[in-house]
């Protein structure tokens, strides 16, 4: 093979040697004095770069500066905020006023128990049976009402003025006076008891009596609310009054004087108004009976009542 014949092997094999040279001269490159935060990276021909022939493990990230890099960290404020003070608090933050104590609030309620017509033998009676009271959640003042005027002629009346102080959230304490304006001639009593709603719809009073002449009584009382549906309630009670001593001038005997117990539905329109139909058993017993006897009293009635129970 002739000189001018090898010239053109001889130039390949060179540029060969020139490529594989710069190959490996771009991959043992130390980048650790590379600055990339200047570097335009939108310009690189990233297509045309052969990542395979990369040696990763001869680049030296350590030494690479990021610290030029935006990662969009937070800036400071333009105005730098003034510190909070006791002053900034109390404006953000007012003091509140004291919750109301729902005792220190005056309500009332006016309750007729009982306005009916009695039907018994060959008479009939208008009775009543009502209280009120004014007052908070512990102490009020109550009044109560009751009686019974028969052919024309009020056989009992009384009223009492009783201050009630609650002790727990279905009981409370009573005390006060009692007025007895018929029968006889009218007697004033001393006044102490209990009452409270034990259940949902029952309601007791215990009350004892001191009256003139060293007489006392006991009245115990008991009704209970039967919610038959939404409008329809039966309501049984049961009524018994004890004294201490004879007094022939108002028809009362030591002991169990008179019970009287009966059951009434009524149908409540409204809440505060509520008609009702019913029947009651009055009983009288020892000397307070035999004091009837002697009048030619019935000791017994049964007694058919029709009337209107009020709310307001």
């Amino acid at each position: 093979m002739n000189e001018r014949s090898n010239r053109p092997l001889i130039g390949g094999i060179a540029l060969l040697l020139l490529l594989g040279s710069e190959e490996i001269r771009a991959a043992t490159m130390d980048h650790s004095g590379m600055n990339h935060s200047g570097m335009d990276h939108s310009a690189m021909g990233h297509g045309a770069m052969n990542h395979g022939a990369m040696d990763h493990e001869a680049v030296n990230h350590g030494a690479m500066t990021h610290g030029s890099m935006n990662h969009d960290a937070p800036q400071p404020p333009r105005t730098p905020l003034k510190p909070i003070t006791d002053a900034d608090r109390q404006a953000a933050f007012p003091p509140l006023p004291g919750h109301q104590v729902h005792d220190r609030q005056i309500n009332w309620a006016v309750t007729v128990e009982q306005l009916e017509y009695q039907n018994f033998e060959n008479s009939s009676a208008l009775n009543w049976n009502a209280n009120a009271w004014i007052g908070g959640d512990i102490d009020r003042l109550w009044l109560r009402s009751e009686g019974e005027r028969e052919q024309g002629r009020t056989h009992k009346a009384e009223l009492q003025a009783l201050w009630g102080h609650a002790f727990s959230p279905w009981w409370e304490v009573v005390a006060g006076v009692r007025q007895d304006f018929k029968p006889g001639s009218g007697q004033t009593w001393a006044a102490f008891g209990v009452q409270g709603t034990p259940l949902y719809g029952m309601e007791l009073e215990a009350t004892l009596y001191a009256g003139e002449r060293q007489q006392t009584a006991l009245r115990l009382e008991a009704s209970y609310a039967i919610l038959l549906t939404q409008r329809w309630r039966l309501e049984p009670m049961v009524e018994a009054n004890f004294h201490g001593r004879n007094d022939a001038g108002r028809g009362q005997g030591s002991g169990l004087s008179d019970s009287e117990t009966g059951v009434r539905l009524r149908y409540e329109i409204t809440p505060g108004f509520a008609p009702y139909v019913g029947v009651t058993f009055n009983r009288m017993y020892g000397e307070t009976a035999a004091m009837a006897r002697d009048e030619g009293e019935d000791i017994g009635q049964t007694r058919w009542v029709a009337g209107i129970r009020l709310r307001f």
